[in-house]
């Protein structure tokens, strides 16, 4: 493998870190997210990844939560229904959280590869033009 797969290696992780992170902060943003029970629930974002046949990883797709979510009881909310119910997503927080720390610890390893790779390609260079 020549520093140019690396290279292409990592760079594929990126992006799908990248998107996965996105997903994840979306998911999070939207975590305290209530609508009316005739409306379906915020959906959480799911990224799937799959391995690239070139080397690396993509993002296949993205797969969307249950739009059902939870009932939740809150007769002062003025979405609530007559019954004092309003929807809410059913995100788990620390799951997502968890997810978040997982995610960036593959970016930055992604990162760190990319760096290595780029010094490898540089030093190269330098020894071919002596």
């Amino acid at each position: 493998m020549g520093a140019y797969d690396t290279l292409h290696i990592a760079g594929s992780s990126l992006g799908m870190h990248q998107t996965w992170l996105d997903a994840l902060a979306h998911n999070i943003a939207n975590v305290n997210t209530v609508v009316p029970t005739d409306q379906d629930a915020f959906q959480a974002q799911m990224v799937v990844a799959g391995a690239d046949p070139a080397g690396g990883v993509d993002v296949r797709g993205i797969v969307l939560g249950d739009p059902e979510g939870l009932l939740e009881h809150d007769p002062g909310n003025p979405l609530a229904d007559e019954d004092g119910y309003v929807r809410a997503p059913a995100t788990d927080l620390a799951s997502q959280m968890s997810q978040l720390i997982i995610a960036q610890r593959g970016y930055q390893a992604s990162v760190q590869t990319t760096k290595y790779a780029q010094d490898a390609y540089t030093s190269a260079l330098q020894i071919g033009a002596r």
